[in-house]
């Protein structure tokens, strides 16, 4: 039922973009926001954020992009309950370095194998933050 955009814009999208709920007057039955920063129920910018969010970095329930966070996470770097991309860290991740419970890729790090160059890589991503589980 919200609506908003604001009058800047970069590239003819709207800085910032809102769209929540159904809009009545459209016949629209989900708010799709599209701007350089979306929020809505379909988001699609450069940051997303919504229920089904797409952008370079996008947060969402279905979360598709470059890098991403959502309980369907699907991206370059994606982060979430099942996360695939290139590097992934989810309950259940596959991707060429992938961190979880059950892990699937080339270098994994999960509960039957730790590859030493997936402990290296995701330290480096990580800056020194990721220890992995023990064994």
């Amino acid at each position: 039922m919200a609506r908003w955009q604001s009058s800047a814009t970069f590239l003819e999208y709207p800085l910032v973009s809102v769209a929540l709920g159904a809009d009545p007057a459209t016949g629209e039955q989900r708010g799709h926001a599209r701007g350089v920063i979306a929020i809505g129920d379909v988001a699609s910018g450069v940051i997303a954020l919504g229920g089904i969010a797409r952008g370079l970095v996008a947060v969402g329930g279905i979360a598709i992009g470059g890098v991403t966070l959502g309980g369907l996470s699907l991206g370059a770097f994606a982060f979430g309950g099942l996360a695939a991309g290139y590097a992934a860290i989810g309950g259940l991740a596959v991707g060429y370095y992938a961190v979880g419970g059950a892990a699937f890729g080339k270098f994994v790090v999960g509960p039957m194998r730790q590859d030493p160059e997936a402990v290296a890589f995701f330290s480096r991503i990580l800056h020194g933050r990721f220890l992995p589980p023990r064994r």
